[in-house]
């Protein structure tokens, strides 16, 4: 994101040469080059290296090491510099990494770094990236500061404990920090890291309004104040050349910058060692990559996650583990594959520690009752109650409120998949 504003930013007032000397450098084994079509790919990176506690704790980042990947946009710059095209691509993506076989997406940065990474996205998209840029926690709050904050929109008011955010519906203008937990929520909506998706996209947009409506461009000290922060935390690759980027996009504005989101097939897929990861619709990503390789400008409807407050939760979005807490043989297969056939994804078989419950209970994490009320409606006996600690819901069958009925949620209208442009994205 901040690499964006800064590519824009340093050509508006031909500071490039200044970036280019100063920003960090990584060897991440990309192609290089500035001709033709350029395919650019952000990373925002879980790393807290660097952080004290006292910071961790402000940006509520907790202080467990981790070395993944937390973000991945692929950016592509068209051929004559009209137009940038940013295709998300959700983190629990489930690809292959070269030298490791199957895994999330997000690994392949802890498993060997940036080279691994591009490695990786190079052989799920069929595309050559040019170049890699990577921005951390503390780097991604430092360059919002620098710009005095940016508009965010909640459809709805958010209580997330996991990332911190606590902010009433509506628009608000917001630090770094604050900034942060909004792009880190993943809890508060039944799409998760999807609807995060969109929530990063958004903020990507106003970032880059910001830049331009706040005066940042016209004011010498704010684009120095700002410069200095961004080189600071962000680095690229060896082989990218600021200088000569910025200012071959130097008259891009936001209405040319479009958002979308790799098609998915499967949002739930459950992976051979029990985690939840969302698999690609292998045929329409097939042919956004080669459209994108042939450089062809994408329109019409692209898939995307939504986070929109009207639109209505489907059963085939929530994950349940569902456990067996009475001596009643078979009870967790049998209920798991009642609720499998109203279209919930299920992981059942599973044995609770005690056998003596009496009452079906639904546990929920933080930020997903909407699915719990879906499982509510199903087994009607049961009741439910939220538990902090938990990734999924849970079910723990009792001796009575078992009994699963077909329940009727109501229809569930498409999520919005349109592609979106940087102003349309935005919060106004």
């Amino acid at each position: 994101m901040s690499s964006l504003v800064l590519l824009f930013s340093a050509a508006a007032w031909g500071l490039a040469s200044y970036a280019n000397g100063a920003v960090g450098r990584i060897f991440a084994g990309t192609a290089g080059g500035l001709n033709g079509p350029l395919n650019l790919l952000l990373a925002g990176v879980d790393m807290r290296a660097g952080l004290t506690p006292a910071q961790q704790r402000v940006l509520h980042v907790g202080d467990v090491p981790s070395y993944n990947s937390d973000t991945l946009m692929l950016i592509h710059i068209a051929d004559d510099r009209s137009s940038v095209t940013v295709v998300s691509l959700p983190r629990d993506s489930w690809v292959f990494i070269p030298g490791h076989g199957m895994n999330k997406i997000n690994a392949a940065f802890g498993l060997g770094g940036p080279r691994l990474t591009v490695a990786t996205v190079e052989r799920a998209t069929g595309l050559t990236i040019n170049d890699f840029i990577e921005v951390n926690f503390l780097g991604f709050v430092k360059v919002i500061d620098a710009l005095g904050g940016v508009n965010i929109c909640l459809p709805q008011a958010v209580d997330d404990p996991d990332s911190g955010l606590r902010l009433a519906a509506g628009v608000h203008h917001v630090n770094g920090i604050t900034a942060l937990k909004y792009a880190r929520d993943r809890h508060s909506f039944a799409t998760s890291d999807l609807a995060r998706i969109t929530d990063q996209q958004s903020l990507l947009s106003s970032l880059l309004k910001e830049a331009i409506s706040s005066g940042t461009l016209a004011n010498p000290l704010r684009l120095s104040r700002f410069l200095s922060a961004t080189l600071g935390v962000v680095k690229v690759d060896q082989n990218l050349d600021l200088t000569a980027l910025a200012d071959q996009v130097r008259g891009i504005t936001p209405g040319e910058v479009h958002f979308l989101t790799v098609p998915l097939a499967n949002t739930n897929y459950l992976t051979p060692g029990g985690e939840s990861a969302v698999q690609w619709d292998s045929a329409a990503a097939g042919k956004l990559f080669a459209a994108l390789g042939a450089d062809q400008e994408i329109s019409g409807p692209s898939p995307g996650p939504a986070r929109a407050g009207g639109t209505r939760l489907r059963r085939s979005q929530v994950a349940v583990d569902v456990y067996n807490g009475t001596m009643i043989g078979g009870l967790s297969a049998s209920t798991g594959a009642a609720l499998a056939r109203l279209g919930f994804h299920v992981h059942s078989g599973l044995n609770w520690p005690a056998h003596d419950v009496t009452h079906s209970l639904i546990q929920f994490p933080p930020g997903q009752q909407a699915g719990a009320r879906l499982l509510r409606a199903a087994l009607p006996g049961a009741t439910m109650s939220q538990a902090s600690g938990l990734h999924r819901i849970r079910i723990v069958l009792g001796a009575t409120g078992s009994t699963v009925s077909s329940g009727s949620p109501g229809p569930s209208p498409a999520p919005d998949t349109r592609s979106r442009s940087a102003a349309q994205a935005a919060c106004r």
